[in-house]
C-alpha cells in the first residue's frame, strides 16, 4: 500500500478526509490545551396535557425529567463511541436543563472540558439524547410526539473563538468552521 498524503487544515477543507476520499481522525496533536464548553439543544413537542404531567412528575413511567438527565449526561460521555471521528475528551462538566411550556419541553445541555478540540459533538448528543429519552417515556401517551431543533446554542474555547447563536439562528460572534 502507498503512501497516503494528507489534506491540509485551510480553512474549509475537509480535513477528515485523506487525499484519497478515505475517512480519518483529524490530527489534533498540534493544538493548544484551553478551556472549552458547548451548549445545545433539542425539542420535544407534545400535547399540553403530557406536558404537564411531565413538568409535575405525574407520568406513568415515572418522574422522565430526571432520567432524561441522566441519559443526557452518559450520552455525552458516549459520543466518540457513537460519532465514528470524535475524540476522546476528558470532558469535566456535563449539565442538562429543561424548558417546558404548552407545546414542548426544550432540553439544554451543556459540556465543558479542558482539551485540544471542542465538545458540540458531545453536547449535541447530550440533547438528542435527553429528548429521545423524553419522548421513550411519554411515547405511550402521545404517538404524535416530534423531536425537532437539534442544534448548538454557544460554543467557546478554541482557535475557531466564542460564538452564541441569536434570536434568528445566526451566531452572534462568527468565529470560523467548528473544531
Amino acid at each position: 500500500m502507498g503512501t497516503v498524503n494528507h489534506l491540509s487544515n485551510e480553512p474549509g477543507e475537509l480535513t477528515h478526509l485523506r487525499q484519497d476520499g478515505t475517512a480519518q481522525m483529524v490530527d489534533v496533536s498540534h493544538k493548544a490545551v484551553t478551556t472549552r464548553e458547548a451548549t445545545a439543544t433539542a425539542t420535544v413537542r407534545s400535547t399540553p396535557e403530557v406536558l404537564a404531567l411531565l413538568g409535575s412528575g405525574g407520568l406513568p413511567k415515572g418522574d422522565a425529567l430526571a432520567v432524561a438527565r441522566v441519559a443526557g449526561i452518559m450520552a455525552a460521555k458516549k459520543t466518540p463511541e457513537l460519532i465514528p471521528l470524535c475524540h476522546p475528551l476528558p470532558i469535566s462538566k456535563v449539565t442538562i436543563d429543561f424548558e417546558l411550556d404548552r407545546a414542548s419541553v426544550t432540553v439544554v445541555a451543556t459540556v465543558k472540558t479542558r482539551g485540544v478540540t471542542g465538545v458540540e459533538m458531545e453536547a449535541l448528543t447530550a440533547a438528542s439524547v435527553a429528548a429521545l429519552s423524553v419522548y421513550d417515556m411519554i411515547k405511550a401517551m402521545d404517538k404524535h410526539a416530534v423531536l425537532t431543533d437539534i442544534h448548538v446554542l454557544a460554543k467557546s474555547g478554541g482557535k475557531s473563538g466564542d460564538w452564541t447563536i441569536t434570536g434568528q439562528g445566526v451566531p452572534a460572534e462568527p468565529g470560523g468552521a467548528a473544531e
